[in-house]
């Protein structure tokens, strides 16, 4: 159970949160509970969407971003966010079960796509105490300098969305996956 009071509908939220909530109802058709939950601070839920946002127009593409999502879900054992992001990865950017499985083990089956997960999940695991030889990695696979900076944010924000939905409890409304393991 939620230890938040997620609210039922929009018209039930903040009237401050209710123009961003109806903007990802927009977007996605729905407007999942995480949001919903965020919305009770309007700010932020701004702050979230905001930086959420310019990510999405980053650089990195849209599947990478996914694995890096299902990796550090993974590392900080957030079944929420590992639900919510197998959903996405699967319906709409067609990854396959096979790279869902090597996404959640930290890793990739595309080459290049390997070298940012991993590079990402050694951000999570060693909270940004890469080692030299982690970001000769990623730079070899041909990550430009913004990129690695974007793989870095991505991380902090699944982080900060995986701490949000396991200190609230947010009920989770995609199809379960559980976390395999716990940081």
């Amino acid at each position: 159970m939620s230890r938040l009071p997620t609210p039922a509908t929009v018209a039930d939220a903040p009237e401050a949160s209710r123009p961003l909530l109806e903007a990802v109802g927009q977007q996605l058709g729905s407007v999942p509970n995480m949001f919903r939950s965020i919305a009770l601070s309007p700010k932020a839920l701004e702050g979230y969407l905001g930086l959420s946002g310019a990510l999405g127009k980053g650089s990195l593409p849209a599947a990478t971003r996914e694995r890096i999502a299902l990796a550090v879900a993974e590392v900080n054992g957030c079944s929420y966010c590992l639900s919510a992001h197998t959903f996405i990865g699967r319906n709409l950017l067609k990854l396959d079960d096979a790279e869902i499985a090597a996404n959640r083990n930290g890793a990739s089956n595309d080459p290049k796509a390997d070298a940012a997960v991993r590079f990402a999940v050694r951000v999570a695991t060693d909270r940004g105490h890469v080692t030299d030889a982690d970001f000769a990695a990623v730079k070899l696979a041909g990550y430009s300098d913004a990129q690695l900076i974007e793989i870095v944010q991505h991380v902090a924000l699944n982080s900060w969305t995986n701490f949000f939905n396991e200190v609230f409890k947010t009920e989770i409304d995609f199809p379960l996956v559980e976390a395999s393991k716990a940081a």
